[in-house]
C-alpha cells in the first residue's frame, strides 16, 4: 500500500511540474509573437489565462489588459464580460490592478470635509475646473456619516493650478472648496502660502495612473474612475471590508 501511495505521490508531482512547464511556454509562445508581430506593442507585463477558456490575457504598462489566443496570432483590444452574471471582468481585473492601499495616501497633502460621525473614508483627487467633478460634488452632499480626504489635483490647464493654490492656502479650504464647486463663488485670496502638495499630488497621481477626475478611492482600495451618483456610492460604499 506504502508503495502504491509512493508512486502516486510521484506521478502527482510529476504532472504538476509538467503543467508548469506548460504553462511557462505557452507564455513565452505568446510574448514571443506578440513581440514580433506587433511591435509597437508595450513590454508586456504579466500573461496569465483568462477566465475564458482559450483566451489569454496579456497586461502591460501595469494596468492596461488586452486579451489574446493560444499562440498570439489575435489581440483583442476590449471588454470581457460575464454573459451569465452580466459582470464586467475586464473591468473588475483593471479596478483590481489599479487599487491603491488607503494606507499609502499622502494624507497630509489632503484637506477634510467630515459630515456626521466621518465613520466612511473616501479619498478624491478632483480638478476645480473640471465638470464632472462639479456635478459628483453636489451627489456628495447627499453622502452622510463620511470623512472625505480632498486632494486637489490640478491637471485641465494653468488655471486649475492657480485655483487650486488660492484654494489650498484659504483659511478654510474645505468651504472655499464647496462655494466655488457648488455656487461657483469666486475664489478670492491669496496663492502665496506653501503649494508644494499640489506638485506632490500631480506626481502621486502620475506615479499611480491617475488620468482623470474625479477619482474616488474607497478605504479598501477600490478606485472609482469617474464621476458616479450618490446611490452608486451608497452601494459601493456598503460593500467596503477592510481588514
Amino acid at each position: 500500500m506504502k508503495t502504491v501511495q509512493t508512486i502516486s505521490k510521484i506521478l502527482f508531482s510529476a504532472f504538476v511540474v509538467l503543467a508548469f512547464a506548460s504553462s511557462y511556454a505557452q507564455e513565452d509562445i505568446i510574448r514571443k509573437n506578440l513581440a514580433e508581430r506587433i511591435p509597437k506593442l508595450p513590454k508586456i507585463d504579466e500573461v496569465s489565462k483568462s477566465p475564458m477558456a482559450g483566451l489569454y490575457e496579456v497586461r502591460v504598462g501595469g494596468t492596461d489588459i488586452y486579451y489574446t489566443d493560444s499562440s498570439g496570432s489575435y489581440l483583442i483590444d476590449g471588454q470581457l464580460i460575464d454573459a451569465k452574471s452580466g459582470k464586467n471582468l475586464t473591468e473588475e481585473r483593471m479596478n483590481k490592478l489599479s487599487a491603491i492601499d488607503f494606507k499609502d495616501l499622502p494624507l497630509k497633502d489632503a484637506f477634510v470635509i467630515k459630515r456626521g460621525t466621518g465613520a466612511r473614508k473616501i479619498a478624491i483627487f478632483e480638478d476645480p475646473n473640471c465638470s464632472y467633478c462639479k456635478r459628483f460634488e453636489a451627489d456628495m452632499q447627499k453622502i452622510n456619516h463620511a470623512t472625505v480626504y480632498l486632494f486637489l489635483y490640478p491637471i485641465l490647464g494653468a488655471d486649475s493650478t492657480e485655483k487650486s493654490k488660492v484654494i489650498w492656502c484659504s483659511a478654510d479650504k474645505g468651504k472655499a472648496w464647496q462655494d466655488w464647486m457648488l455656487n461657483e463663488v469666486p475664489l478670492r485670496g491669496t496663492s502665496k502660502c506653501n503649494t508644494d502638495a499640489l506638485a506632490r499630488n500631480v506626481e502621486f497621481g502620475k506615479k499611480h495612473r491617475i488620468n482623470g477626475t474625479p477619482t474616488i478611492l474607497l478605504a479598501d482600495g477600490t478606485r472609482i474612475p469617474g464621476a458616479i451618483s450618490n446611490a452608486q456610492l451608497e452601494k459601493m460604499l456598503a460593500e467596503v471590508k477592510v481588514n
